[in-house]
């Protein structure tokens, strides 16, 4: 009995007709539904939820934005006045970047760094936790960030959030908490935690 050697390269020849007619398909769709989305604004965003990754990912877009160039204020609500990784690297951005850590415990930066127009991003980090504890007045905060400049992105982290923020946020991404090394009695470590 002898094989037909081009046989096989008959069969790959037809899947790879039909993959790209399939692909060709999608991409058809794909463009067909982002032809749909016009608008442009600044966005509300909230990081929550127990598990380990809200300011992380938070810090991950306000990397990305001065990596365009653009200008970011960083509120840090909880971590006080301890050194972190990200404000040291933060430092090295000069004038694109103005981080203000509060001090000891659950303060508002009395400049309202929201309402600068030449910002483009604002990190509003640990804020969802001073609203769980009433630090600040739930309804003036969230009223706020509903007026906030229409070409400002917003991104608000910690755990807790308030069903009032996340009615008011356009993304919301809650973290969940599979496992943790604290719970295995592992300090916070540098460069992961700090």
């Amino acid at each position: 009995m002898e094989r037909n050697v081009t046989e096989p390269l008959a069969n790959e020849e037809e899947i790879n007709r039909r993959h790209n007619e399939k692909m060709a398909r999608r991409k058809a769709a794909r463009e067909r539904m982002l032809a749909t989305k016009t608008e442009e604004r600044g966005l509300l965003i909230v990081h929550t939820g127990k598990g380990k990754g809200k300011s992380t990912a938070a810090f991950g877009m306000v990397l990305r934005c001065l990596g365009h160039g653009m200008r970011v204020g960083i509120v840090q609500f909880v971590k006080g006045v301890w050194t972190t990784g990200e404000r040291v690297a933060l430092e090295r951005f000069g004038n694109l970047v103005t981080c203000r850590a509060m001090g000891e415990g659950f303060t508002w930066d009395t400049q309202d760094r929201a309402r600068d127009p030449s910002y483009r991003l604002v990190l509003l980090d640990e804020l969802n936790i001073v609203l769980r504890y009433d630090y600040l007045p739930l309804d003036e905060v969230v009223a706020g960030l509903r007026a906030k400049p229409r070409d400002l992105h917003v991104v608000v982290t910690g755990r807790n959030a308030r069903p009032e923020l996340i009615e008011a946020a356009d993304l919301v991404t809650e973290m969940t908490l599979v496992k943790h090394p604290f719970r295995s009695g592992v300090k916070a470590q540098l460069g992961i935690e700090f």
